[in-house]
């Protein structure tokens, strides 16, 4: 079985400074990983690297058989699904729940001239249902809450039907309810026989879904 992810001696650095590493880690198919620590021990970074968003300072980053710094970024990004705070800043507020989410299958952030067929607005309405908020569809993304714009996010970032499933603190600053529906959700989810190989970032143990 050849592995999703394969990073070796990788290193991140920044104004010269070490901020990853160095790091050596292998992901398999339907793997689910949690990474946990405090804030500023690299996780965020990491999730960047895995994510194709950043490259390595050194050593070698292979994702679902590309090579970083020797394929084409952009087509390898929509077989990733991430979400982190900083993504949903990137959201259009203005936009419809349910756009939000469908866009994410042309791998944008706010819809233009794409089409979308019927089977994408199925997908779509199906995933909003998984993560308890189909009910929001036709309302404008910034009216949310916090912990309903998570909820989309992750709706979003499974979208396109990833290989790879990257959540950074999808339960930070949800109440208690909130934080174990959500884990509930993602823990369901990620159980299923297709699902993808999923990694987590957070800094607190309560936030670790079951089963991970």
């Amino acid at each position: 079985m050849e592995p999703l992810l394969r990073c070796i001696d990788v290193e991140v650095l920044r104004s010269n400074k070490r901020i990853l590493g160095p790091i050596s880690w292998q992901i398999n198919p339907q793997e689910r990983w949690v990474i946990l620590g405090p804030n500023g021990a690299g996780k965020t970074t990491l999730l960047q690297l895995l994510a194709a968003l950043i490259h390595p300072s050194k050593g070698s980053v292979e994702i679902l058989g590309e090579k970083l710094g020797a394929s084409d970024v952009f087509e390898l990004r929509p077989r990733i699904g991430f979400t982190s705070s900083a993504m949903m800043e990137l959201l259009p507020g203005d936009e419809k729940v349910i756009d939000v989410v469908l866009t994410a299958a042309y791998a944008m952030a706010g819809r233009w001239q794409e089409d979308y067929d019927l089977w994408d607005e199925s997908r779509a309405k199906a995933l909003l249902n998984i993560f308890g908020v189909r009910e929001l569809g036709d309302r404008t993304f910034s009216t949310l809450s916090e912990g309903e714009k998570k909820r989309v996010q992750i709706s979003r970032a499974l979208m396109a039907d990833p290989e790879l499933l990257l959540l950074d603190e999808p339960a930070a600053g949800l109440d208690l309810g909130g934080r174990e529906d959500i884990l509930s959700r993602i823990t369901s989810y990620t159980s299923e026989e297709r699902a993808p190989a999923t990694v987590i970032v957070t800094h607190h143990i309560e936030e670790i879904p079951g089963g991970t």
